[in-house]
């Protein structure tokens, strides 16, 4: 049974597990289980989604049961008017306050690139006993990632970007640092879809859903001081 954070006759947010394809496409690789086929057999409706998260990605996915409530979504997506906050995990320590203006391409077969901005705080900072480049330590950050425009994997390649990489990601990550989270026995990327701020399109209320770290994310966290409790 997929979480569901929030529901009503017209739209849902629910808690997209990692490691979990929204749908089908060709990225899937094989892949025979997808949240959108899960979501319409658990709601027994028609499911149309209002965006979409990474495979590996965890949290706050929004989807619609009609589709004039997906279009309405749509809009405010398009015109930037919904708040997307993701918890992110990267090597080094970056500025406090970051924006990122980086244009980015479709992913594979559209090599045309786009405007694509995101925004970076740095929540707090952890420096562990693991050997890194010639350092007898490794410093890694907790940041929380604002994406203003929605371009393929646009927090991993804007973190890459900057060369502080996302931890546990194998495409665009570093794979050293990824090994010594490994060893630590966190086994997934660490990109989570924390909260979703939007205009209800049907009764005009503000909505705030939110969706804590799983387990796994939970015990990152624990290496960050103050984290704790996640």
């Amino acid at each position: 049974m997929i979480e569901v954070r929030y529901a009503d006759p017209w739209l849902a947010v629910v808690d997209k597990p990692a490691g979990m394809m929204v749908h089908d496409s060709k990225l899937a690789r094989g892949e025979h289980e997808f949240l959108a086929d899960r979501l319409r057999d658990q709601f027994g409706c028609p499911i149309f989604l209002a965006h979409r998260l990474d495979r590996a990605t965890s949290g706050c996915l929004l989807v619609a049961f009609d589709r004039d409530t997906a279009a309405a979504l749509g809009e405010q997506l398009m015109s930037r008017s919904v708040d997307k906050h993701y918890l992110a995990v990267c090597r080094g320590w970056p500025e406090a306050e970051l924006m990122v203006d980086h244009p980015l391409d479709g992913g594979p077969g559209k090599p045309l690139k786009k405007p694509a901005q995101t925004r970076f705080t740095r929540l707090v900072t952890t420096e562990l006993a693991l050997p890194s480049a010639g350092f007898p330590t490794s410093r890694y950050a907790l940041l929380r990632a604002e994406p203003l425009t929605g371009r393929f994997r646009q927090i991993r390649r804007h973190l890459k970007h900057l060369s502080h990489h996302l931890i546990g990601d194998t495409s665009h990550g570093d794979g050293r640092h990824n090994r010594n989270f490994r060893m630590l026995g966190v086994h997934r990327m660490l990109l989570h879809a924390e909260r979703l701020g939007f205009v209800h399109p049907r009764t005009g209320e503000r909505l705030s859903i939110h969706a804590p770290p799983d387990a796994a994310f939970a015990r990152a966290l624990l290496l960050f001081p103050g984290t704790a409790s996640g």
